[in-house]
């Protein structure tokens, strides 16, 4: 899955019409529904401020609305957007002012489509990857030297702690473990531990 670099509003005009998409990070639905209350103060006056959003590490919830657009012209397209480009946790409200000139339905499905994947393309994207975090447990003598080779390794480094021993904590993908636990042995001459703590999610670079 992916989600949106940053949050962020991109403008079109089509035929007379303002279509503005804002787009946000949310990590629940509440987030969302508060995102779509506050654009909709925000633009009181437009003439619809349709939404969708994605949310769940597998995109399992998804919500749209034409908010008084005809019925899969606006919301359907805006969340078909996003199912398509892979996008979660990411809620899009277009907000339009009409301009006088009809687009028809083929016309209104296409602006809210474009709308949202214009935006999109303007505040870029994120792949969300689930990773292992991994404890790396070692003595003071060689604690310090095992820090600085971890981070200068394609690793990421997530944690340190110095207080009993040291602890540097680790996130990998689970297929990289045996690679990263031979390296462990490597720098260490086996004289380090590691333990699988659990799994975060993190948003790196696609």
């Amino acid at each position: 899955m992916r989600t949106i670099r940053r949050d962020g509003e991109h403008e079109q005009e089509i035929k007379r019409s303002r279509f503005l998409c804002a787009l946000a990070r949310v990590a629940d639905e509440e987030a969302a529904r508060e995102f779509i209350a506050r654009r909709r103060r925000e633009h009181w006056n437009a003439t619809h401020n349709c939404t969708a959003y994605i949310l769940g590490e597998d995109g399992g919830v998804q919500r749209s609305s034409d908010d008084g657009e005809p019925a899969g012209t606006a919301g359907v397209p805006m969340l078909e957007v996003l199912r398509h480009r892979g996008m979660t946790d990411t809620v899009a409200v277009v907000t339009r002012y009409y301009g006088g000139v009809k687009l028809g339905a083929g016309g209104l499905i296409r602006a809210y489509g474009n709308a949202v994947s214009a935006a999109i393309d303007a505040v870029g994207v994120l792949e969300r990857r689930r990773l292992l975090v991994v404890d790396v447990f070692a003595d003071y003598v060689i604690g310090g030297r095992l820090e600085s080779d971890l981070r200068d390794s394609r690793f990421h480094v997530r944690d340190v702690d110095y207080r009993d021993r040291v602890r540097v904590e680790v996130a990998l993908p689970e297929a990289e473990l045996p690679e990263f636990e031979v390296l462990l042995a490597e720098l260490t001459g086996g004289k380090a531990e590691s333990e699988v703590r659990g799994s975060t999610v993190v948003d790196v670079e696609p």
